[in-house]
């Protein structure tokens, strides 16, 4: 796919719970958003920061093509994400998009999915969800938090499918870690994953034991987003990789776990 640098304007900035914030952006020529996949991101700039050199990888939260908007959540995880939610309606930020490839859709309409993020890792499952439902899939959701508060975005996931959820403290859904919670002992057919690595693989390692299709979505630290600069390569049962360019959707059997 053709990627573009492209400026879009904040349409809105909202604040969510703790260190998070829901940026939807339009371009800012007006133009239409074009094609972007469930499981691709983008390379946001970061203007105003003295110390922020390197664009910031953030994964597509969901595409509004009706209302030409793409959506971004965003953690605030450092000076260069702090600035982002620092933004105001009417400012520009530039992108470099789309980038990466996107997951595999089921072969079958009837197929069991389960979409799986825990933190900001969710954020990639709820365009895949939506365009899972669009397309004709019953796509079912699992999503990990510390507590309720920290649950992302429930009642949009809400929009397109059954929502398991686990709370560290049991204050909404099943109490402890996602990897334990009750929807797991349920036959899937297909399991994506997006989240914290030892989650991830843990939920690889579930889907090994019962020979379940399973990708994760990668969130290894990036700077180019070209393939150039070698910081995000992954160890992977064909040689290293870059996750920027061969991924960052991985099917599990392709990795080293």
């Amino acid at each position: 796919m053709k990627k573009e640098l492209r400026d879009f304007k904040v349409k809105s900035l909202s604040k969510l719970h703790g260190n998070y914030g829901l940026l939807k952006l339009t371009p800012e020529d007006g133009g239409k958003i074009g094609e972007v996949l469930p499981g691709q991101f983008v390379q946001v700039r970061v203007d105003n920061s003295k110390s922020t050199f390197l664009r910031r990888p953030i994964s597509v939260n969901f595409v509004d093509y009706d209302n030409n908007e793409l959506w971004l959540l965003v953690r605030s995880a450092g000076e260069g994400t702090r600035h982002l939610l620092e933004t105001r309606p009417g400012e520009t930020i530039n992108l470099m998009y789309p980038l990466g490839n996107m997951f595999t859709l089921p072969r079958d309409l009837n197929e069991k999915i389960l979409l799986v993020g825990g933190g900001v890792g969710v954020a990639p499952m709820l365009y895949f969800g939506s365009f899972l439902k669009n397309r004709g899939y019953n796509p079912k959701f699992l999503l990990g938090a510390r507590t309720s508060q920290d649950v992302l975005m429930l009642e949009e996931f809400e929009k397109y499918g059954e929502v398991f959820v686990s709370t560290d403290d049991g204050s909404l859904g099943d109490k402890g870690i996602v990897t334990l919670n009750h929807a797991l002992g349920y036959e899937w057919d297909r399991i994506y994953c997006c989240g914290p690595a030892p989650m991830m693989k843990a939920i690889a390692s579930k889907a090994k034991e019962t020979d379940t299709e399973c990708e994760v979505s990668l969130e290894n630290m990036m700077a180019c987003g070209l393939g150039a600069c070698l910081c995000c390569v992954e160890k992977t049962v064909k040689g290293n990789v870059c996750v920027c360019t061969e991924g960052p959707v991985f099917n599990i059997k392709d990795l080293t776990w």
